[in-house]
């Protein structure tokens, strides 16, 4: 039910050129794809069909409405005859919504006996499809292409991933982010330029004092706060300490009514994602790093030491996975176990990763942390499972954001007895060397939002709706290749500003 307010749009390409006796079938046959999609139970999005567009008046008016309605997310084509791809010029450059061109055919087989001229005339997606994509390339209009008929899991998967990204980019254009401080000791890669964000990623970033958050957690109320600890009993493993009889029972206390305090912040700025900086706390009693675990997995993006971006990416990672299994979190490289082939990277924070990542119960625990200058903060502990999954980071280029993302095996690691935090042990692919080298050299972050459902298809559709750079690390990856691609990169945005 993730998604159940959005859907997207099936638009059919033809025109009149084979009377009116074909204009019937093409609808007829449009209907019954879109109704054999919609109950194929792959789709996580609604599919409505919009009718069989047959001239330029047609395709714009059909567009400039997708683009009014705030329930479409985007708009699936398909070519069922031979579409003259000079109509669709007006309404492609109408359309805003994300665009997917789903290359297929009503039948899923020829019908070598019976087929003669007027068949093949009516089911010409061959023909039509291509004159169709000429036209969207020669614009430089960026879309998803999807190749397979319609009836198959496979096409209907990339669909699927597709519309997921889509819901996130919609998401991503209502997305407010609050920043408690500014960038942590004058970081460089957590900050960037918030203008041209908010323009090519749709996301809007806004600075509130502590104080603002300060003034609501003077008016959470001991009920509430009662009542929220009470959950955490039910949901978590206590250490002694914090139990009733715990010296430290009144840090969980205050730990939650931190929480309270956020989460109302959060709802009443209508925020979806926000930042915390340990340098800006004052009036708060510890780091609410167990408010950011608990809100992250509720579906609120965090990014720590006011890293905006990674909120964001976090927020929009969550969004997209809505409904699958594994989890997601925002993640810090930490330190490195040096082991030949087995070197990994210890993923952690001081507090501050989602017990999505978890399988286990997470345990509630209070420790003194040495910086920050506040009482001891409570946390959630725990480690994550084990899986493939993927690390990304968006970076500012200056002339160009810049989407990173490396596949990851997270491994066992052994246990931290003194480290008690949440944490991940993951092994960058192709292996440590390789990975770390070209994270490093594409200016990767410290920060990440990963994610053990999505795979890099979701991100590739992410970055071609935002238009960003997008660039790779995966088994198949090596320094020398990887290196050409950031060089060719390189040249590609500099002539393309120069065009511009």
């Amino acid at each position: 039910m993730a998604f159940e307010n959005y859907e997207v749009w099936f638009v059919t390409g033809a025109q009149l050129l084979y009377g009116g006796d074909a204009v019937v079938a093409v609808d007829a046959h449009s209907n019954q794809m879109v109704k054999g999609l919609n109950e194929s139970g792959n789709l996580p999005v609604k599919v409505v069909y919009k009718g069989t567009v047959n001239s330029e008046k047609e395709v714009t008016a059909t567009f400039k409405e997708a683009n009014n309605c705030e329930k479409c997310i985007g708009v699936i084509t398909w070519m069922h005859t031979f579409s003259p791809a000079k109509m669709w010029i007006h309404g492609l450059q109408a359309l805003t919504k994300p665009l997917l061109h789903f290359h297929t055919q009503f039948n899923k087989e020829i019908p070598w006996d019976t087929m003669d001229m007027d068949f093949m005339n009516l089911n010409q997606s061959a023909h039509g499809d291509r004159e169709f994509g000429h036209m969207v390339t020669r614009m430089r209009k960026n879309r998803k292409v999807v190749a397979g008929h319609w009836q198959d899991e496979k096409a209907q998967a990339q669909i699927a991933v597709w519309m997921r990204v889509a819901a996130a980019w919609a998401d991503a254009h209502d997305m407010r982010i609050i920043r408690f401080g500014d960038q942590m000791n004058n970081v460089a890669v957590t900050d960037g330029d918030k203008v041209e964000a908010e323009m090519r990623l749709g996301y809007h970033v806004d600075y509130c004092p502590i104080a603002e958050l300060v003034a609501v957690q003077a008016q959470v109320t001991d009920a509430e706060v009662a009542a929220l600890v009470a959950e955490y009993e039910d949901q978590y493993l206590f250490a002694d300490n914090c139990k009733k009889s715990g010296k430290d029972r009144a840090q969980v206390l205050r730990a939650a009514r931190e929480e309270i305090a956020l989460r109302r912040f959060l709802e009443e700025k209508g925020a979806k994602a926000f930042t915390t900086n340990f340098d800006d706390l004052a009036g708060l009693d510890q780091l609410p790093g167990l408010a950011c675990q608990r809100l992250m997995a509720e579906g609120y993006g965090f990014g720590a030491e006011g890293d905006w971006k990674t909120a964001a990416l976090t927020r929009t990672v969550w969004f997209m996975s809505q409904g699958m299994p594994k989890g997601c979190s925002f993640m810090e490289d930490y330190t490195i176990h040096f082991d030949g082939k087995k070197s990994a990277i210890l993923q952690a924070h001081m507090l501050e990763v989602s017990p999505l990542l978890t399988d286990k119960k997470p345990r509630l625990e209070v420790h003194p942390l040495g910086i920050g200058g506040k009482n001891d903060p409570a946390r959630l502990v725990f480690t994550s499972k084990d899986g493939e999954g993927i690390a990304s980071t968006i970076i500012d280029m200056g002339n160009r954001f810049r989407l990173i993302v490396n596949k990851v095996d997270c491994i066992k690691s052994k246990a931290l007895p003194k480290l008690p935090v949440a944490s991940s042990l993951w092994i960058p692919r192709p292996d440590f060397e390789v990975g770390t080298n070209c994270w490093i050299l594409a200016g990767g972050t410290h920060h990440t939002a990963f994610s053990y459902d999505l795979t890099v298809e979701y991100m590739q559709d992410y970055a071609e709706m935002a238009g960003i750079e997008l660039v790779v690390i995966d088994e198949n990856t090596t320094v020398n290749t990887f290196k050409k691609d950031l060089q060719l990169n390189e040249i590609y945005y500099m002539l393309n500003k120069s065009l511009s």
